[in-house]
């Protein structure tokens, strides 16, 4: 069961989060705040696998709440929830290590399917805000050092990340556990210096 955790000021909003979760088999709200700063202090506790982030609290932003976040729990998968799509912002969540966001209206379905898409590996995520993203990082150098720096199984991974299998897909083509799949990852994020699966296939392909 995938525990998932809320950051959103509205009591409305998380209440409703939550328990559209928690009527979800496969997931459970293991911890909701009202602010970024209890979120800091207590998600870390709880140790969720997902988080629904508000990208607008009072105090300290989603954004930055984000991106502290992923210090205290590198592995968490970050879903910025919004109002509207704002381009920028949701860019700079993303930068901050958000792995995609979700709109405020979105129906019960859509939400489990956001959290079941970043848990599979995926990035929900239009394309205006998806090309934001490539440009972004093309702009950056890429150095042919850290990729060779990858095993072999490494650079496979990374491979089929660059031509948009998903984790559970990564595992049957190679022959191993899902699990396995997550943990080279992680040491592949370390190598390349990156925060997420579309830094990560970037860096194979390198700047255009």
């Amino acid at each position: 069961m995938t525990k998932v955790g809320i950051v959103e000021d509205s009591k409305t909003t998380r209440e409703g989060l939550a328990t559209i979760i928690d009527l979800s088999p496969d997931f459970r709200c293991v911890c909701s705040c009202d602010t970024a700063e209890k979120a800091l202090a207590q998600l870390p506790k709880h140790a969720p696998e997902v988080v629904l982030m508000d990208i607008q609290l009072p105090g300290m932003s989603g954004i930055e709440c984000a991106g502290r976040l992923k210090k205290l729990l590198p592995d968490v998968q970050i879903i910025m929830v919004t109002v509207y799509e704002d381009p920028d912002r949701i860019f700079s969540a993303l930068r901050n290590g958000a792995s995609g966001y979700l709109l405020k209206r979105s129906a019960p379905d859509q939400v489990l399917a956001a959290i079941r898409d970043v848990q599979q590996g995926g990035a929900p995520m239009s394309g205006e805000i998806a090309r934001k993203v490539i440009h972004h990082f093309r702009e950056q150098s890429t150095t042919a050092a850290e990729v060779d720096n990858l095993t072999v199984r490494e650079r496979e991974v990374l491979e089929l990340v660059a031509n948009g299998f998903i984790n559970k897909e990564i595992a049957e083509r190679l022959g191993v556990s899902v699990e396995a799949v997550r943990w080279h990852l992680k040491r592949i994020y370390a190598k390349l210096h990156v925060r997420t699966r579309t830094e990560a296939a970037l860096k194979l392909r390198g700047p255009k």
